[in-house]
């Protein structure tokens, strides 16, 4: 199966996938952080992180819904709705703590809060092993290079050209 959004030949919502996961465990890095004592703009720096995951997750998961057109109806499109659905759990949690502290006047995370981005984090922890899953799926007939021997068919000769006297 070939994705339908491709940059170079390359799908696009697996490279997507990481703007919003990293930016979760950045906002979860900053809220703990600020919850042990650190500085209190943290809070505030985690609150906005959060936000920004929450559009890149918007973005990746319309990516996600394109590419979901095309899957043949099998184990791959159980584990590409299974993925897609994880992920979109783990921004709903996101997006709960987001409203919640938006209405408070710091931002700062609570335990309770701190306590559903980790438990969001391990929701997408979930969904990173049912991505690497629907990535073996698709690329069932890629072959890995894990040693040198794949690299075989690859001419190693280098010409070294002498420029001219």
């Amino acid at each position: 199966m070939q994705s339908r959004l491709r940059v170079h030949g390359h799908p696009i919502q697996p490279m997507l996938v990481t703007f919003p996961l990293g930016l979760f465990v950045s906002a979860t890095v900053f809220d703990l952080t600020n919850a042990v004592g650190g500085p209190a703009f943290l809070g505030e720096v985690g609150y906005w992180t959060g936000v920004a995951a929450l559009i890149a997750a918007a973005l990746t998961a319309m990516a996600g819904m394109v590419d979901l057109w095309d899957v043949p109806s099998d184990r791959t499109r159980r584990t590409a709705i299974a993925f897609n659905l994880v992920n979109t759990l783990m921004a709903a949690m996101f997006l709960l703590t987001c409203l919640v502290r938006s209405h408070s006047p710091q931002r700062g995370a609570s335990t309770a809060i701190l306590i559903t981005e980790l438990v969001a984090l391990a929701v997408g922890g979930v969904g990173v092993h049912l991505g690497a899953r629907l990535m073996r799926q698709f690329d069932t007939g890629r072959v890995e290079a894990s040693s040198l021997d794949a690299l075989a068919g690859v001419n190693s000769t280098i010409e070294i050209v002498h420029p001219r006297s």
